[in-house]
């Protein structure tokens, strides 16, 4: 089971930001921006295009959503997407509030975040989410 599974089954604590029986979102815990989430199937596959047609389309609709939310919570130009799949096998979408395209780049320092401002910045993009 990956570390993604578990997190969504409520086995690792997450800081969650929306979810329904079919997705699980959450904040990542090496943020490249404030409010940057996670969005996951919570059907365990390694690869976003091994998902079933209906699934991954699903998926895209669910995160879009959140980044609704997300974009309510934090403000920011747009919100970016990534697809990368590689560190952790199993397929995530990545959620990222933009000012500049710069925002995006996965190679430059992580945000080192106290619990309490990501459970705030988590709580907000949930109680937005509930909205929608």
């Amino acid at each position: 089971m990956s570390i993604f599974s578990k997190i969504a089954n409520g086995e690792i604590p997450s800081y969650k930001c929306a979810e329904d029986e079919r997705f699980y979102a959450f904040l990542d815990i090496n943020p490249v921006a404030l409010g940057h989430t996670l969005v996951i199937p919570r059907q365990e596959v390694d690869y976003i295009f091994d998902l079933d047609n209906r699934t991954l389309a699903d998926l895209h609709v669910f995160a879009k959503r959140v980044a609704l939310a997300l974009r309510e919570a934090v403000p920011c130009t747009k919100v970016g997407m990534a697809v990368l799949g590689l560190e952790v096998p199993h397929a995530h979408i990545h959620l990222i509030p933009l000012q500049s395209e710069g925002d995006m780049d996965f190679r430059k320092e992580k945000l080192h975040l106290q619990p309490e401002e990501m459970q705030a910045v988590a709580d907000k993009i949930y109680a937005a989410f509930k909205k929608l």
